[in-house]
């Protein structure tokens, strides 16, 4: 398994950001929700290239199988891990975007 470019990264992200719908225009009235929904985001797709570069060193024909087929099972399985991991409150990341996000702003709005 290959490690994906920044471009195909960036593309997948924007995809799934577009698949659920702008979160910014989701609720409006609620900014510590909506930048923590992009805060989440931003820390899947974190721990989906950490996880895709992790599991690309595993042997083909183990876990995975060693078909056409097992790359892309390989990655769509990998991209649940880091969204689960990410929704159960991730590694920290998060946390430190979203305090940022409001952090940013509250400035912008004085």
């Amino acid at each position: 398994m290959s490690m994906p470019g920044i471009d195909t990264v960036l593309a997948s992200a924007h995809g799934r950001y577009a698949a659920k719908g702008n979160a910014a225009n989701a609720n409006p009235a609620n900014p510590a929700a909506m930048t923590r929904e992009n805060a989440e985001q931003f820390e899947a797709v974190f721990l989906n290239t950490m996880f895709q570069t992790m599991f690309e060193g595993l042997e083909e024909g183990g876990t995975w199988g060693s078909d056409s087929g097992s790359e892309a099972w390989s990655g769509m399985l990998v991209e649940q891990y880091a969204n689960t991991i990410a929704k159960a409150g991730g590694i920290g990341i998060a946390d430190a975007v979203q305090r940022e996000l409001l952090s940013l702003q509250e400035t912008a709005g004085q």
